[in-house]
């Protein structure tokens, strides 16, 4: 069967670090633990939509290196299609995290074979994109191919969500109006719009300038505060579980996976977003990146619960 979620991103190896916090321009400090695991924001998102009952085919790209074959491996352990996962020549993507005792987090991201899909590797797999009722992007591929997926999912009539990450300037004018959801957290709102987001008020701003943009929807992640969902009629906060946090690291994946799931399966906005919530809650009481996500079966149990 087709894909009824389709994400475009990002493949990268996660090369992880816990330190008592994390360090000062300059400084050199003693780490805890190391670990390498899977990741990348594509990546991560299509595993979240796919443990969270999504039908998930991944576009993107690995490269030649160890790393490549792992990425991909560990894609299609979960069941996601990696037809339109190519491999290219050079080194895969990779992403350097540090994380406190606090579960705060610094990454530096080097984009490696990230940087080789382009609208014609899009083209190469049209037919995965023709198969799909939700589309997915993220900003860590080029510039150009984003807009390309997102130009293409509006002409297929495809759900559209875009999650601008990373993202430290306004999106170029023209893609807001292909974009069903739009869903920054607030770092990203704040660039995006202007605005800096600091509170729900400046939530509500920012989200109503993306909305004047263009933009269909906006939902802006607001971490344990929960979530700010505007339409352009009004606004919506949903709040949060409260959880015990280990790592934050993809929570913000997990829910835009969660969330891509949901209205794949049928479920309303408001459904999908709470749905997204839990699947977020739950990744940050457990530690690493893909390994965090949880599964249906737990936000089943937790909702249960």
């Amino acid at each position: 069967m087709p894909a009824k979620v389709v994400v475009i991103g990002s493949l990268n190896m996660d090369l992880v670090t816990r330190a008592s916090r994390l360090p000062h321009a300059g400084e050199t400090l003693i780490g805890q633990t190391f670990s390498t695991v899977p990741g990348g924001k594509g990546a991560n998102q299509a595993v979240a939509a796919a443990r969270l009952g999504g039908e998930v085919a991944m576009i993107g790209c690995v490269g030649t290196d160890a790393y490549g074959s792992q990425l991909r491996e560990a894609l299609l352990f979960e069941g996601i299609d990696c037809q339109a996962v190519s491999s290219v020549a050079g080194s895969s993507g990779v992403a350097l995290i540090v994380v406190d005792d606090s579960s705060q987090n610094a990454i530096v991201i080097v984009a490696g074979s990230n940087g080789a899909l382009t609208p014609a590797s899009l083209q190469a797999f049209d037919a995965v994109l023709q198969g799909a009722d939700v589309i997915v992007c993220q900003l860590e591929v080029p510039m150009d191919t984003v807009g390309y997926a997102l130009k293409r999912g509006r002409e297929l009539g495809k759900t559209v969500i875009l999650n601008p990450a990373p993202a430290s300037a306004p999106l170029p004018a023209e893609w807001y109006a292909l974009i069903d959801y739009l869903i920054p957290n607030e770092s990203e709102a704040s660039a995006l719009s202007g605005v800096m987001v600091d509170s729900l008020d400046s939530a509500k701003e920012a989200a109503t300038r993306l909305i004047e943009a263009g933009a269909g929807k906006v939902i802006v992640t607001l971490g344990a505060q929960g979530a700010l969902f505007a339409d352009g009629q009004g606004f919506e906060r949903l709040v949060a579980p409260k959880v015990k946090a280990v790592d934050t690291t993809a929570a913000g994946d997990t829910f835009v996976g969660g969330f891509a799931a949901a209205l794949s399966a049928g479920k309303s906005e408001a459904e999908a977003i709470r749905f997204g919530q839990v699947a977020a809650a739950l990744s940050v009481t457990r530690a690493g990146a893909q390994p965090s996500i949880p599964t249906l079966h737990d936000v089943q149990g937790f909702v249960a619960s």
